[in-house]
């Protein structure tokens, strides 16, 4: 089954890490990404542009109306994300706990609805 591993997190606080310690959280997730795909259970990844360069869009009675940023007011914000390949909930909850934000930030893990 798929899921997909919401990264959320205080972008600000990542953006003021001194250089050592941003490098070593990089340094963390390369090695994480490595040994996702070694196990066979990649299926993709990819961080985020800051939020401020996000757009909401709606649609209501036939007009479109967008709104510069996400629509949460929140000091979390969506990051990045992995989509993985997991036997069942368990262990997508095993392989989200290795990935390094979740030591300081949270990790939602969902279920891909498949639609064919």
């Amino acid at each position: 089954m798929k899921y997909l591993c919401l990264i959320y997190q205080d972008t600000a606080e990542i953006q003021n890490l001194p250089k050592t310690e941003f490098d070593k959280l990089r340094g963390e997730y390369l090695a994480f990404a490595a040994e996702i795909k070694k196990s066979g259970r990649f299926l993709g990844s990819n961080a985020l542009q800051p939020a401020r360069t996000a757009m909401t869009v709606r649609v209501r009675n036939g007009k479109i109306a967008t709104t510069d940023g996400p629509f949460a007011e929140t000091k979390e914000q969506l990051g990045g994300y992995y989509l993985i390949e997991a036997g069942d909930r368990d262990e997508a909850v095993q392989i989200a706990a290795k990935i390094p934000s979740a030591r300081f930030a949270s990790v939602e893990v969902r279920p891909v609805w498949e639609i064919q």
